[in-house]
């Protein structure tokens, strides 16, 4: 997955999530939104993660021919740059002013695109790790066991935005892992869905890609909030790392496969379907991170859970068992708790005298 009115009139049909006065050198927008465009774009997110990791679940397990799961993570990075370009060019207005856009603040900041391909290193490793664990877990484990990035996206707030959390917080971290425990115990019966699958590896990779999540979370919202530089303008400068960072994955995890067979090898629509929601919800996730926080997109993670879990059994005949009921509830309850707004966490906190042991202390 930014500048933009809070809600615009529907007379010019826009989409009011994207939608944004002129970017680069004008004065940024109010950061506080309200109630009913964080609902909004929760929404969509909420929609976009439960429909992403069914659909990319069917891919990784229908009797076709597989396709190269670095190479899909690859034009998922095309895809949001071309998207970003295209939403930077309808703020600034004009053409002149879209391209000094990208002269100023792409390519004339080396130091900048250097500084954001920290996160597109990490974001294309959680990605493809994604794609690994859904190869080796049915969705329901999947979408609860990954929630496990909210404790760690909490441990990375603390660390590196200078924050605290209250004790409803930290209870609702302990309660997060004592639900996902419950997941792993005992997650569910045999599915339909008869492939090889190697849970071990399954939960390996998404232990990488909560970790991947935390860190590359946290440095994003604090690299965007840090500065008045456009949202859009950060993520193309996030993307065109993106995509050099995947290309070499491309090449050094499936390169004499992509070499034989071809780049698009295995695509049918519903791959590029797939594609196509991790795009849109990279914009969507960008937004939240750059109008809320991180922890705020906990409040989709539960709804998410719940719909994927319908879905699982009614698209792959996933028998859900209590311990695996009680598991989810906890880890809805634990998001729910967890997302309760304690502060204003639009804007980055100045430094504080604590140290990061009295942070993570502080209840």
């Amino acid at each position: 997955m930014v500048r933009w009115e809070e809600r615009r009139g529907a007379a010019d049909g826009s989409d009011p999530a994207l939608s944004a006065p002129c970017a680069g050198t004008m004065s940024p927008p109010k950061e506080n939104v309200t109630l009913l465009f964080k609902l909004y774009c929760l929404t969509v997110m909420t929609l976009v993660a439960a429909t992403y990791t069914v659909a990319l679940r069917y891919t990784r397990t229908v009797d076709t021919e597989l396709y190269f799961s670095t190479t899909a993570v690859c034009i998922t990075e095309v895809i949001k740059l071309f998207l970003s370009v295209g939403i930077l060019a309808k703020e600034t207005g004009s053409l002149t002013r879209l391209i000094t856009s990208l002269k100023e603040n792409v390519f004339g900041s080396p130091t900048e695109l250097l500084k954001l391909s920290v996160p597109s290193l990490v974001y294309a490793l959680q990605n493809n790790m994604a794609f690994v664990a859904l190869s080796n877990l049915d969705v329901a484990v999947y979408q609860v066991t990954y929630q496990l990035k909210i404790p760690c996206t909490a441990l990375c707030t603390v660390l590196m935005l200078n924050r605290t959390l209250s004790k409803l917080q930290w209870f609702s971290v302990f309660m997060l892992c004592g639900g996902v425990t419950l997941v792993q115990w005992k997650p569910a019966q045999a599915t339909k869905v008869q492939v090889e699958q190697n849970p071990w590896l399954g939960f390996g990779a998404i232990a990488v890609a909560v970790l991947c999540s935390g860190f590359a979370g946290v440095y994003f919202e604090k690299v965007v909030k840090s500065s008045d530089t456009s949202l859009w303008v950060r993520n193309i400068q996030m993307y065109l790392s993106g995509i050099v960072v995947t290309l070499f994955g491309v090449y050094m995890s499936d390169g004499a496969q992509v070499h034989e067979k071809g780049f698009f090898y295995g695509y049918t629509y519903y791959v590029w379907f797939v594609i196509f929601l991790a795009s849109v919800g990279g914009l969507y996730t960008s937004v939240v991170v750059k109008y809320t926080d991180n922890i705020m997109k906990g409040f989709s993670a539960a709804a998410a859970i719940v719909l994927s879990t319908v879905a699982s059994y009614i698209l792959f005949g996933l028998q859900i068992t209590l311990t695996f009921s009680v598991g989810a509830f906890l880890v809805c309850v634990s998001i729910y708790l967890y997302g309760l707004p304690r502060q204003d966490t639009t804007k980055i906190q100045p430094s504080e005298t604590k140290s990061s042991k009295e942070r993570l202390a502080t209840v």
